[in-house]
């Protein structure tokens, strides 16, 4: 009975010597737990004014607040063509570039058609070097070219190993993505400088994002047009020419029948097209799409190591 009460003693004796302690961890818990609840009401109020507040208000007149024409590089991507007609529809007229126009006329024409403003296709293969830059040159030199919208190459998301790529592959890569958003910004950028007014929007892609198994060169060209996006906006920004980086999920991708099937976060380029342009002069860094920004938060908040395990288990499924 001695030893019981030596304990209940003791027992009391150390309560009473760590009670501080014990106050303050209870203290850091409940700070910590405020500071989570700062954060998450936050990142829903940033999700509501991003998305969802900018495609309730009145449209603006872009071709005032930026210019009369837009500039389309990657015009032959899904995304691209659903950005270019979401442009037209604002009155904005288009200039289409594409190592490929084959494809392209029907699009052109659907779009002089439907939306009354020019659409203008030019050719430009950027593995020739500068040579490629002279018609796009010549067909801006007396345009108001308002909007500059760069897009990464879907064609080239391929699952191989990077030792596995042909040289082709490789090079086609590096000039359609990397190449053709540095050249097409730099012939277009400067006279928007000048007037003090343009934007800027490169489409790369929120899944290569980070470092994701068997895409090395095209999670690199993503990770380019990012930090070139995020680079140009610290350089020109306060100069009056708004840049976005714009890194969207997964959007339905065009098949022999048409479109594959569309859903909440899976949208049809269109879908996503129209909720990126309500973002155009918000935020400089988004992925254009509110269920997509929710993944991306997931992403953030995922170990690289797991993000890794998973990306290895769906490229080596695809």
């Amino acid at each position: 009975m001695a030893a019981v009460d030596s304990f209940q003693l003791l027992y009391r004796e150390i309560a009473r010597s760590c009670s501080c302690y014990v106050e303050t961890l209870a203290l850091v818990g409940a700070c910590y737990t405020v500071s989570k609840a700062v954060i998450f009401i936050r990142d829903c109020y940033s999700l509501i004014r991003l998305h969802f507040i900018p495609r309730l208000v009145s449209h603006r007149d872009l071709s005032q607040q930026y210019g009369q024409w837009a500039l389309v590089c990657g015009a032959s991507e899904a995304i691209a063509k659903a950005y270019a007609e979401e442009l037209a529809r604002h009155g904005i007229c288009v200039i289409l570039i594409s190592s490929d126009i084959t494809n392209l006329a029907d699009t052109a024409k659907a779009i002089s058609d439907t939306y009354g403003v020019e659409a203008i296709l030019i050719e430009a293969d950027f593995s020739q070097g500068p040579s490629a830059s002279k018609p796009i040159k010549d067909a801006i030199s007396s345009k108001d070219i308002g909007f500059i919208v760069n897009s990464l190459d879907g064609s080239l998301d391929l699952s191989q190993d990077f030792t596995d790529l042909s040289d082709s592959v490789v090079w086609d890569t590096i000039n359609r993505n990397i190449v053709a958003a540095t050249l097409v910004t730099r012939l277009a950028l400067p006279a928007m400088v000048e007037r003090g007014k343009g934007a800027v929007v490169n489409i790369s892609a929120g899944h290569c994002l980070c470092p994701t198994s068997r895409k090395a060169a095209l999670c690199a060209s993503t990770a380019f047009l990012d930090n070139f996006s995020r680079s140009l906006h610290y350089e020109y920004g306060h100069r009056g020419v708004f840049v976005q980086s714009l890194l969207p999920f997964r959007v339905s991708s065009r098949g022999s029948e048409g479109y594959g099937p569309a859903g909440w976060l899976v949208p049809s380029p269109q879908v996503y097209a129209s909720h990126a342009f309500s973002t155009l002069g918000v935020s400089h860094r988004t992925t254009g799409y509110w269920p997509h920004t929710i993944q991306f938060r997931l992403v953030q908040l995922m170990p690289e190591w797991v993000w890794m395990l998973g990306s290895r288990v769906f490229t080596r499924a695809t």
